[in-house]
């Protein structure tokens, strides 16, 4: 199951940035992740709960994943389609010659994070922290 290495990572640059912005509280990940690095969207979701509930700083997070479907060129005829993970011929003339354009994506969007109390009313903040990782 890779997933929980993938979520391992993810979660470290989360807290880290998290850290960073000195949130007192991940509320919420999102992620982009391309069909073809085959993960498992349920698997992905297992292991971020697993995780989390064992940060005190990410207890009780959500996370929303975005699953991004296959995109290819084709390198003969110039075809831009989308298809799944087994079928990448060109719809068009038929080529094996593509080049996968989309679909191995392995993103943090956004981490949505309460901040502490600046003032002296006692509000919550929230901000949503911008991220990236491309661990494909």
């Amino acid at each position: 199951m890779h997933e929980l290495g993938i979520m391992t990572g993810v979660m470290d640059a989360v807290e880290k940035s998290a850290r960073e912005a000195g949130a007192t509280q991940v509320l919420e990940v999102t992620l982009s992740v391309g069909e073809m690095t085959e993960a498992i969207e349920d698997a992905l979701q297992f292991a971020f709960e697993v995780l989390s509930e064992g940060s005190d700083l990410s207890k009780g997070a959500k996370l929303t994943i975005n699953m991004i479907p296959p995109k290819s060129k084709c390198l003969e005829c110039g075809a831009i389609y989308t298809h799944d993970r087994f079928h990448m011929l060109c719809p068009e003339c038929g080529s094996f010659a593509t080049q996968l354009l989309e679909g191995r994506e392995l993103q943090i969007d956004s981490i949505e994070v309460d901040l502490p109390d600046k003032g002296t009313e006692n509000t919550e903040e929230s901000a949503s922290l911008g991220a990236s990782s491309d661990r494909a």
